[in-house]
């Protein structure tokens, strides 16, 4: 519209078509051209520059009264939706679907405009939205794509480590940790970790649908683990899942990934890693750096902008970290303890409950045993796999287990091995007397009283004589001396090693 006004201005100069194309550095013919057009509007050059610049644009611009349509343009858009939605099916192909539109069609366009028109529909397909995040409304997390070596330092051999990141949209502010493996107790431990950088909990933690977060992958109401959830409720966080295959819902994390490739990968490219924290130590240098960096044609970083905008409206952090609970059920044995199976330990409950179903929730510390969600025993975690902890008011009165009235108690064991032979006897007594609470041990008595109604009781007397030779008797050990048959070799009880006296044995005296 300038080029047209200052023609105009010209014209109205005296200047003749040739001067004005010399002036504006125009060829010849562009300015013939525009000062024909504006000659056959029917106005004054005086009233046309008058005129505002839509009005002008009007009428120096005006389109076509009558435009031919393309008969196969028009057909071809009625198609194109189907066409986009069959390009999405396995194999398809855009061979296959012009010559399948050409069998239809036989006078239709050809494979290149076929093409184009197609690719202009799909490019207006891929516009996407702007989000404008607010301030401590969220956290998004995901792993790298892109692991990064561990090599031992002794035979080389090389472990890759996932790197979880994790960055408030709003500032930008990033943490990085890279983790021995990505199963849900150390993500969740990591994810303490960043909380912990930023100081502070942002209303919500999105991430995509990881399989150590979501149970049940849904596009309205997803299902998460257990964990997760009660990660969200310690912190006082909401946690959120993206749609499934739709990165662009946590855009921002996956833009972080990408820089954190180029400016944290890419600066420890020739390190070699030894140990898990001499990798987070070098990621975490470099991260201070990149959070420092000022954005690209801005004069504050990320941090800056975390700090004066986005740390203060944080929740605050809870007085601990998050610690894993885990839940399984359990039965009360007849010697009222439960067996927590991941480590094999045994723990005492009330002696009333035996044969009831508990609910067993067990963190690194504790254990903590319910029944219909009234908590009916609590312990320090013990790992010691096999053993006991029991708890004296747990016990029947008079130290009488429930064993006993089953007719379970330390002459009934003594009297059913004397049946058999001395040494299943004297076995037994070992036995009862190896724990504090003697009814702890009537489970191996059973065990070894059974063992002589699979094997004999002739077999059973030599494996306990065997098994009493040795430094302690359970019934595992005679269990394994009858599998392997050694019961059947004859036990040496005469061997003694003497060691003859000579000039290298030192008597008292050198101990003056």
């Amino acid at each position: 519209m300038l080029q047209l006004r200052r023609i105009l201005q010209l014209k109205l100069q005296g200047k003749s078509n040739r001067e004005i194309s010399f002036e504006l550095q125009k060829s010849r013919d562009t300015v013939n051209g525009y000062v024909k057009q504006l000659s056959l509007i029917g106005k004054s050059f005086e009233d046309l520059l008058k005129l505002n610049d839509e009005e002008f644009s009007s009428l120096a611009f005006k389109e076509p009264s009558c435009v031919k349509t393309d008969w196969r343009f028009t057909d071809l858009q009625g198609r194109i939706p189907s066409l986009c939605d069959e390009l999405k099916k396995p194999h398809a192909t855009r061979m296959i679907l012009w010559e399948e539109y050409r069998q239809s069609v036989s006078e239709g366009y050809g494979y290149a405009q076929f093409c184009e028109h197609l690719s202009r529909f799909l490019e207006t397909r891929k516009a996407v939205m702007i989000f404008d995040h607010e301030p401590a409304a969220s956290m998004m997390f995901d792993f790298a794509g892109d692991k990064i070596a561990l090599t031992d330092y002794q035979t080389g051999e090389i472990t890759w480590c996932p790197v979880l990141v994790c960055v408030l949209p709003f500032s930008g502010f990033t943490y990085i940790e890279a983790l021995r493996s990505a199963n849900q107790a150390r993500l969740l431990k990591a994810l303490n970790n960043a909380l912990c950088f930023i100081g502070g909990v942002p209303q919500s933690a999105k991430t995509d649908n990881m399989k150590q977060v979501v149970k049940k992958s849904n596009r309205y109401e997803p299902a998460f683990e257990e964990l997760a959830q009660q990660w969200s409720l310690h912190y006082g966080t909401t946690m959120m899942a993206a749609r499934v295959r739709k990165p662009r819902d946590k855009a921002s994390v996956e833009s972080h990934v990408n820089a954190v490739y180029n400016r944290i990968y890419a600066a420890l490219r020739n390190r070699v890693f030894h140990s898990l924290d001499q990798m987070n130590e070098a990621l975490w240098e470099e991260l201070d750096k990149f959070n420092l960096r000022n954005l690209q044609r801005c004069d504050y970083s990320r941090r800056d902008r975390f700090i004066l905008h986005e740390k203060v409206l944080l929740l605050p952090l809870p007085a601990g970290p998050f610690v894993p609970k885990n839940k399984v059920e359990a039965k009360v044995q007849r010697n009222y303890h439960i067996t927590l199976g991941e480590d094999w330990h045994h723990y005492s409950v009330p002696h009333q409950y035996i044969g009831k179903t508990v609910q067993v929730i067990y963190d690194t510390d504790h254990v903590e045993i319910y029944l219909d969600n009234v908590r009916i025993a609590c312990y320090r975690r013990n790992y010691n796999r096999n053993g006991h902890t029991t708890l004296p008011e747990h016990m029947p009165p008079d130290q009488n287990h429930y064993a006993r009235i089953k007719g379970y108690n330390r002459d009934y064991f003594i009297e059913k091995s004397t049946q058999i032979g001395n040494n299943t006897e004297s076995a037994i007594s070992k036995i009862l007397g190896q724990k504090i609470f003697i009814e702890q041990t009537y489970n191996s008595c059973l065990g070894v009283l059974r063992l002589g109604e699979k094997y004999g009781n002739d077999r059973l007397e030599a494996a306990c004589q065997r098994a009493l030779a040795g430094y302690k008797v359970t019934y595992m050990g005679i269990k394994n001396i009858l599998e392997h048959n050694l019961d059947k070799v004859v036990l040496q009880t005469d061997i003694f090693i003497h060691i003859p006296d000579h000039e290298n044995i030192r008597g008292p005296e050198s101990y003056q």
